[in-house]
């Protein structure tokens, strides 16, 4: 997992979709002084760098019902069966991600739930059965912060012609 240099325009770009995604390429032709083709063309850089791994909307799970966050931290029975309780994670709607961690636990997920008592319910029905030989639980109450990493402080190729 390499990392890639960017250049000023790069940085300026990513800055702007970053901000709103739904901003047409020719304004961030305009504001970066370039044409409507260099955008398109490093838009496309960018994607098959891997850098931008495309856009979406972004649906608040409170606002369609599902009003409880958790994080769970998983303890496998057998550590080896990673990739298979993965594979079962992936098949668990309420299950939005799943982290490899450091540390006691196997892994770390996500999880939306409509209250607590679904949450219960996810947890009994789906999780037990992965194999799990305990997990420890923690409701979020608010996300306090939630955002993308800056652009900004990147370091670009530029940098290193200065």
């Amino acid at each position: 997992m390499g990392h890639h240099y960017l250049d000023s325009l790069d940085k300026k770009i990513l800055h702007l979709i970053a901000e709103d995604a739904r901003i047409p390429f020719l304004e961030v032709a305009r504001v970066c002084n370039v044409s409507g083709a260099a955008i398109h063309q490093r838009i496309q850089k960018l994607t098959n760098l891997g850098i931008l791994k495309g856009s979406q909307f972004i649906i608040d799970p409170e606002k369609i019902g599902y009003e409880t966050c958790a994080y769970i931290g998983l303890y496998l029975k057998d550590p080896e069966k990673f990739d298979s309780v993965v594979e079962a994670l992936r098949k668990i709607p309420e299950v939005v991600e799943c982290h490899y961690t450091t540390g006691g636990f196997d892994m770390f997920i996500k999880i939306y739930a409509i209250n607590n008592h679904h949450l219960l319910n996810i947890i009994h029905d789906k999780l037990q059965p992965l194999g799990l030989s305990r997990s420890e639980t923690i409701i979020s109450f608010n996300a306090a912060i939630s955002r993308q990493l800056p652009i900004v402080d990147l370091p670009t190729d530029d940098d290193d012609n200065e």
